[in-house]
């Protein structure tokens, strides 16, 4: 996707699913099939990504384009509702927006530094720094006036 004006849109930093390597993937070119460059499996940007404490900082301050991150766990009932929505807004949003999703009972040092005391909660950053928050299931028009507002 192009941002306004023609220019690429950014890059986004975010672990291959598979092997777990790092990779900058830009977002401009994903009509491209982005691979991982070690083990060389597909990159798919259009669902959200996992992220975990080892990798946040990287995904997060490596991102040119909005983050939303689901802090959440498997056993939270809301959390699910929330699943298929944000699986849907990645897919419409790919390109322009990177869905991250973080388990706080597998990653609390993350949780903790975020102050994350109810969940499901989504977090929106925008060039590494946190602009907007919500705690609590949102539908998916709440979901897009979050990142509008921020």
């Amino acid at each position: 996707m192009k941002a306004s004006g023609g220019e690429a849109a950014g890059r986004v930093t975010v672990s291959c699913q598979f092997c777990l390597t790092l990779n900058k993937v830009d977002v401009d070119r994903l009509s491209h099939s982005p691979k991982c460059g070690s083990c060389g499996k597909p990159i798919l940007l259009d669902r959200p990504v996992r992220v975990t404490d080892d990798d946040f900082h990287n995904v997060i301050d490596g991102a040119d384009i909005p983050v939303v991150v689901d802090f959440y766990a498997d056993w939270c009932a809301p959390c699910k509702i929330m699943a298929p929505v944000l699986d849907d807004f990645a897919h419409e949003h790919i390109g322009e927006v990177l869905v991250a999703k973080v388990d706080t009972d597998r990653n609390p040092r993350t949780a903790q530094k975020f102050g994350i005391r109810g969940i499901p909660t989504l977090i929106v950053f925008k060039l590494g720094k946190e602009s907007n928050r919500r705690i609590g299931a949102v539908p998916r028009e709440e979901l897009e006036k979050l990142l509008v507002s921020s």
